[in-house]
């Protein structure tokens, strides 16, 4: 399935093997359940499911635009590719290398977040929108969003990429505080590029946050996560200090507080 492709992806950090040295969560088995928190997906009958519909079809719009383009390269969920998704809210360049200690926290936060999403996808088994409609979806092939198992398409609620995302940046808030908003937007508009996409349905991409986020309200209370995120804290500190200024962020800002639902699409 496509979430567990993108955890691997997201775990594979300085040539370190996914299947070799898999890090392990904060949380013991067991001990949360997410599904029961983000509550049921939409079904056919349900007003959401047909918001939903609208809101596919009204962001097929942005095919081709700036924000589309955005949306494409939030496709990328290796380590070096989220970090700099997140390099103009910090206002510093990050990479796997020069806070590997930022990267690590997130990495076993998201054995978490992901593994909640990943259970809470098998249980509702909610259809993708492109599934449910057809639509332009060009920013990713649906090639790639297969279940082996079945052959057809994964599920979609909820979604994954949103779930890392706000993972990402849920933790890199905590890491810089007065960074925290934009962190925070850019992880909202991480999460909102797959319905760019058209690859998730609007309440697929707000159950990723919920789930990321209620997960995250647990594993904040861990010694051992409260330990690592003061070593990332005291990392990212440094850096900010010497390291590279990100370039063409106001570029990027104009494209977050862009809002991508129904009346507010603009192409």
């Amino acid at each position: 399935m496509r979430w567990k492709l993108m955890l691997a992806s997201v775990l594979a950090v300085g040539g370190m093997a996914y299947a070799q040295d898999r890090p392990r969560g904060y949380l013991e088995p067991g001990e949360f359940d997410a599904v029961a928190v983000i509550g049921a997906a939409p079904v056919e009958g349900d007003p959401r499911y047909e918001s939903d519909r609208e809101i596919f079809h009204e962001t097929r719009k942005l095919i081709g635009t700036p924000r589309y383009e955005l949306a494409t390269r939030d496709v990328k969920g290796s380590p070096a590719d989220m970090l700099k998704a997140f390099s103009c809210a910090v206002g510093v360049e990050l990479t796997p290398e020069n806070s590997p200690k930022l990267a690590a926290t997130v990495q076993r936060a998201i054995m978490d977040t992901a593994g909640q999403a990943g259970r809470a996808k098998d249980f509702y088994k909610r259809e993708r929108p492109y599934v449910i409609d057809p639509g332009q979806t060009v920013c990713q092939a649906p090639e790639e969003l297969l279940d082996r198992r079945t052959g057809k398409a994964s599920y979609d609620y909820p979604s994954g990429h949103s779930t890392v995302g706000w993972t990402y940046a849920t933790v890199i808030a905590g890491a810089a505080p007065d960074r925290a908003q934009a962190a925070l937007e850019r992880g909202r508009a991480f999460a909102e590029s797959r319905m760019v996409c058209g690859m998730h349905n609007a309440t697929a991409v707000q159950a990723g946050i919920l789930t990321a986020a209620a997960t995250m309200s647990v594993v904040q209370n861990k010694p051992e996560y409260q330990a690592d995120l003061a070593a990332a804290r005291e990392e990212l500190t440094a850096l900010r200090r010497t390291g590279t200024s990100p370039t063409s962020c106001d570029v990027e800002q104009a494209l977050l507080a862009q809002r991508v639902m129904p009346g507010e699409v603009q192409p």
